[in-house]
């Protein structure tokens, strides 16, 4: 009796899969390889989301195919393997950077995996300038895209500061609002000082570069005339250029309604509410912005400055000079966002001499700038137009 339970405690089974139970042994004799042979080195990607890769003996799981959802694997052997009195047929698979093992066969299904990112609940890769969609995963769903949104407001700003040469006119940043936000640990970022003038050209510069929430805002009421006109007007440009009816805007920061409340700055919408936006919205908010205002580009690649005594640093870390920088994209723009319930946002936007501009968007996503280098790149490989 005592034997049997140790025997019994010494094997944990984790699958009944097609009839043959896939047991995980602490015993070289898990699994017995009744013959093994080479084959032609074949692509294969993951059936489903089901299924791990194991060694041989199948003692130790090496990963889950779930974990590596968009990934080649090259199999280069086939074995039969048995586990109790059922036999069943396993491939010996790994990917180019080595991922894999040994695997039952089903798991797997014969070629290269369609491509994808891994974390980015949204993505959309357009041409700057045709407006084409080149790559887009959900790009058609609204999201709450955080400080990406201030794109709108520098169009808008932009817009304005042209028209009326007035990059150096004064805007007021009046209101115990403004000057509380810059000075907050979450949402701050560029502080207004009490009676200070400042200039179109420094608000502008703060809410571009640094992502300063309490600049976008007096900018917009700049624009319009109070915070409540701008967002009106943000809403109607969206109409202008056609995007979708269900992107809103609710705020010129980026931020959310909890987070504006505190402050005096929640205009519409519920209490948790935060502009919606698609990814493909956003691509065409960038589109129009760096079209019409290419200029925006000699700020947007800025790593940091110097305006009224204050640094602001610019969090794209894609840019040349920053950690995730690749002299092959040469990164030079746009802007970067983040709230808890929006998760990483990132537009991005790079051009190869002689080539159109790409402009790329990850909505929702856990680690921005890699996975904006890995979309990038597959598109500069892949799409006609960079051929």
């Amino acid at each position: 009796m005592k034997t049997q339970m140790i025997k019994l405690l010494a094997t944990v089974t984790f699958g009944l899969v097609g009839g043959f139970t896939i047991n995980q042994v602490n015993s070289q004799a898990a699994y017995k390889t009744v013959s093994m042979k080479n084959v032609t080195k074949t692509a294969y990607h993951k059936a489903s989301n089901a299924g791990s890769f194991y060694n041989q003996a199948h003692t130790k799981k090496i990963v889950n195919v779930k974990t590596h959802p968009y990934v080649t694997y090259y199999v280069t052997k086939e074995a039969v393997m048995q586990n109790g009195s059922k036999k069943a047929v396993f491939y010996y698979a790994k990917s180019a950077s080595g991922i894999g093992g040994w695997i039952w066969r089903k798991y797997l299904t014969e070629g290269e995996s369609p491509f994808g990112l891994k974390y980015a609940k949204s993505y959309v890769a357009m041409d700057a300038e045709t407006g084409d969609v080149l790559e887009s995963h959900n790009g058609n769903t609204q999201r709450l895209v955080a400080s990406t949104a201030k794109l709108m407001t520098i169009y808008l700003a932009v817009q304005k500061a042209e028209k009326e040469n007035a990059w150096n006119k004064t805007v007021s940043v009046s209101g115990a609002g403004l000057r509380s936000m810059g000075l907050s640990y979450a949402v701050g970022g560029f502080q207004f000082k009490t009676g200070h003038k400042y200039t179109v050209r420094q608000l502008y510069n703060a809410a571009l570069i640094e992502s300063s929430n309490n600049a976008a805002i007096a900018l917009g009421r700049w624009v319009s005339g109070s915070n409540a006109k701008f967002i009106q007007k943000m809403n109607s440009q969206a109409d202008a250029w056609g995007l979708s009816s269900k992107t809103k805007f609710v705020s010129a920061s980026g931020l959310e309604n909890d987070d504006l409340s505190p402050f005096g700055y929640w205009v519409s919408g519920n209490y948790t509410d935060g502009n919606q936006v698609s990814a493909k919205d956003m691509a065409t908010i960038a589109r129009n912005l760096i079209n019409e205002y290419p200029e925006v580009l000699d700020q947007a690649k800025l790593t940091s400055m110097k305006t009224d005594g204050q640094t602001l640093t610019n969090a794209n870390r894609l840019l040349k000079g920053k950690t995730y920088y690749s002299s092959d994209l040469n990164v030079d723009g746009l802007k970067t966002g983040y709230t808890p319930r929006a998760g990483l946002c990132l537009v991005a936007t790079s051009q190869k001499p002689g080539k159109h501009r790409l402009i790329t968007v990850v909505l929702n996503d856990q680690n921005e700038f890699t996975e904006t280098n890995t979309l990038m790149k597959h598109v500069y490989s892949t799409a006609d137009v960079y051929k």
